[in-house]
């Protein structure tokens, strides 16, 4: 699933901040971000760029404190959005009028990206310049490269809550029940095995089998290629990699280890439901994410109340560490979510 970074949104209402005159939140689905009071009234269309989204200085130069020079990522200078709180507010991406797409050449985009065409949903971050920001990959983690990650896996990322809300109400009306994990801060890894061949990649690589790699050590050290390939199955196995070395290895732990949050049949296209998956893992030797309860529901629970859910301390690491949030699985069918606690977004540096 690619994540859209920036899409044409309906502002769903603005409401005064205490103590504020010259700024107002703007809700957007489940998202609230901060705005000049009086630019947008409550049905606007607008541009909405989640968090993570890196915005060039051409679209936005205001995000450049005065005095300070614009970061620059994938040759582009500009900013990363990121989770603030401003006079106790917290804001979650920034808006922008939708007259920002009047200042590009449509000459050769069709019809379709036209102000007056676009509705609620379309994706304009191509047009926009606008990319998910990604940290640098340590030497240790990047390896050498084989293929592009195969087409025949999904790549690990989850939709969050703020973005479903819509659904979160057809899923509280079917009494669904969900099976809640830890979500783990580390780096992602794939292992699977296709058609004879084992493999081993990283969050957008196929990688060459290398012992200094710290991905391809981590697979030797569970000994991962002899037990995929006498299992004989076409899966792959998707996990967080944690220890020394990844994501500042806020655990403190002293060992690499993975903690495997899903595990996908690619000959059905499909992912193994959370007992299925859990049965898995035991018989290769690996350690799930920590799962909290396997029979929660959703009920009369608002965003609000999920994502205060997703405070709290981590099962992982050493006492005081908070964990980054929660992820919900459906038991009967497959639909899942991520809250991303806000707690952790704000302490992150």
């Amino acid at each position: 699933m690619t994540r859209k970074m920036a899409t044409i949104r309906k502002i769903d209402a603005l409401r005064p901040i205490v103590g504020a005159d010259a700024i107002e939140c703007a809700i957007v689905g489940g998202w609230t971000c901060v705005v000049k009071r009086g630019e947008y009234v409550a049905g606007d269309l607008a541009v909405y760029c989640e968090i993570d989204s890196f915005i060039p200085s051409t679209i936005a130069p205001f995000l450049t404190k005065p005095g300070h020079y614009a970061k620059t990522f994938e040759g582009v200078e500009g900013e990363r959005l990121r989770t603030v709180s401003l006079r106790k507010q917290i804001s979650q991406g920034l808006l922008l009028p939708i007259s920002i797409l009047e200042q590009f050449d449509l000459t050769d985009c069709g019809d379709k990206v036209r102000p007056e065409n676009l509705v609620v949903g379309d994706d304009v971050s191509e047009l926009l310049g606008i990319v998910k920001f990604e940290q640098a990959v340590p030497a240790a983690l990047a390896g050498e490269v084989k293929g592009m990650f195969p087409s025949v896996i999904p790549k690990t990322d989850q939709e969050r809550i703020q973005n479903l809300s819509v659904e979160l109400e057809e899923w509280r009306a079917e009494g669904l029940t969900w099976t809640i994990t830890e979500k783990c801060e580390g780096s992602s890894f794939t292992a699977f095995f296709n058609d004879g061949e084992f493999n081993v990649c990283s969050r957008n690589l196929m990688l060459k089998e290398n012992a200094d790699n710290t991905l391809w050590a981590t697979a030797n050290k569970y000994d991962l290629k002899n037990k995929m390939t006498a299992l004989g199955r076409n899966i792959a196995v998707q996990a967080e990699l944690l220890g020394p070395g990844v994501q500042g290895n806020i655990y403190k732990l002293s060992k690499h280890m993975l903690a495997v949050f899903d595990i996908f049949n690619i000959d059905t296209q499909q992912y193994m439901s959370p007992a299925d998956c859990k049965d898995m893992i035991e018989q290769l030797g690996l350690t799930s994410v920590p799962v909290l309860t396997s029979s929660a529901e959703l009920s009369d629970k608002t965003i609000d109340v999920l994502l205060k859910m997703a405070d709290g301390a981590s099962v992982m690491g050493l006492v005081g560490c908070k964990r980054e949030g929660l992820v919900w699985k459906c038991n009967e069918q497959r639909e899942s979510f991520k809250t991303i606690s806000n707690t952790y977004l704000l302490g992150e540096k």
